[in-house]
């Protein structure tokens, strides 16, 4: 089961909604609907789940309806139509004491402007959200302290918010929002209000902090490289509406029109594509018990000088040169076992291009491409990869 699904939320903001619902059906723009009934579009139905253990990434200009989004996904807003199902409980149908309730179980939220008690130390400020389920204060401390040494804020438990730097304040946001355990972490802005190295380490911390953790979280940004680094899909939003979701290679290499090719365009694509992305097929592969001119044959017939050698289940073994092979007959051997070379250049199919452009350059045997079980995949050459960075990874 997804964690959560959105279907067909749409949000008109004002007290008479229907005459804007009925201009959205007969395809009326948010400016005109604005125009005619004095009403404002927040989301146009807008559908989509998110997975258990995912960081989503809502990202799109201001006015794209992604904060209007994620209030929806808590209950803060109610939408106008449509619903919000988290584990399957329908959020938009749940009467007031039942969602407030259901938000403090299942819900932490980071915001943008840290959001922290000046009056209160910052392990009272980690406290609070347990504090308000009525926890008790033994628990309550245990668990806040645990927090804050998940964000890496152990030892400054008694400091006040005035003496945090600003990354420090929002490492206290986070740790309000983790230590009341929450199924889903969502994280409005959460990092736009630091300055850009502060913003940096804080993204990494996020990344290192969810392999550790595991929540669900849906972050929202308008800052594609922060959303490239942080989220496993991104939802592009424009004028309330979805206008793509995918993973950031997906939209980087197949962006759905102007808009989102606009967004991408100034992405350096190295650090977003993958040996997946730029790899090609192995014209030919050789096993341990060929021939030397077995494999020597199979060299030519596909134009190569160097063949990879896989066992049955393709795992990879190793290399042989042409070179090699014509040796071995020369010697009279009956299979290249004895000529098999380490490889060692390979690398994951998620390896960044930017780590590939080096080991391609420096080597001049192609790239064995493996998945963790060491089966080989595919290959990087150096033409599939400057082929594919011409193209602007649409390859």
């Amino acid at each position: 089961m997804d964690k959560i699904s959105i279907e067909k939320v749409t949000k008109v903001f004002g007290p008479r909604p229907e005459r804007a619902l009925a201009l959205l059906g007969e395809g009326k723009s948010k400016r005109e609907i604005m125009d005619e009934t004095r009403h404002a579009v927040g989301l146009v139905d807008v559908s989509f789940a998110v997975n258990e253990g995912e960081t989503l990434v809502v990202m799109g200009l201001s006015g794209s309806g992604k904060s209007t989004l994620i209030r929806c996904l808590n209950g803060l807003i109610k939408p106008t139509s449509g619903r919000v199902l988290v584990d399957g409980a329908d959020v938009t149908r749940m009467p007031e004491k039942a969602l407030v309730a259901f938000r403090r179980r299942k819900f932490g939220m980071v915001f943008q402007n840290f959001a922290l008690f000046p009056h209160r130390s910052v392990i009272r400020n980690v406290e609070y959200g347990l504090e308000v389920q009525g926890v008790d204060p033994s628990t309550r401390t245990a668990k806040a302290r645990e927090a804050l040494e998940l964000v890496g804020l152990g030892g400054w438990e008694d400091s006040m918010p005035s003496q945090l730097s600003g990354g420090m304040q929002q490492r206290v946001g986070l740790a309000r929002a983790l230590a009341v355990d929450p199924d889903v972490l969502l994280m409005d802005e959460a990092f736009s209000a630091l300055d850009p190295l502060i913003r940096r380490d804080m993204q990494h911390e996020l990344i290192s902090l969810q392999d550790r953790v595991q929540k669900t979280i849906v972050f929202i940004t308008h800052d594609l490289d922060e959303a490239i680094k942080i989220g496993d899909r991104v939802v592009l939003m424009k004028d309330g509406a979805v206008v793509q979701i995918g993973t950031a290679e997906e939209i980087l290499t197949n962006p759905a029109g102007r808009y989102v090719e606009r967004f991408v365009e100034e992405v350096d694509v190295t650090k977003v594509l993958t040996a997946r992305t730029v790899m090609i097929p192995t014209r030919a592969v050789a096993y341990a018990a060929d021939g030397p001119r077995t494999a020597l044959h199979k060299m030519k017939e596909a134009g190569i000088s160097n063949i990879f050698v896989v066992k049955k289940d393709d795992s990879l073994l190793g290399i042989v040169s042409a070179a090699e092979a014509k040796s071995a007959i020369d010697r009279g051997e009956k299979n290249i076992s004895s000529i098999i070379e380490e490889v060692r250049d390979k690398v994951g199919p998620d390896e960044p291009v930017s780590a590939l452009i080096p080991i391609v350059a420096a080597s001049g045997l192609p790239v064995a491409v493996v998945d963790g079980k060491d089966k080989l995949l595919g290959v990087v050459i150096k033409g599939s990869l400057l082929s594919c960075l011409a193209e602007g990874g649409s390859g």
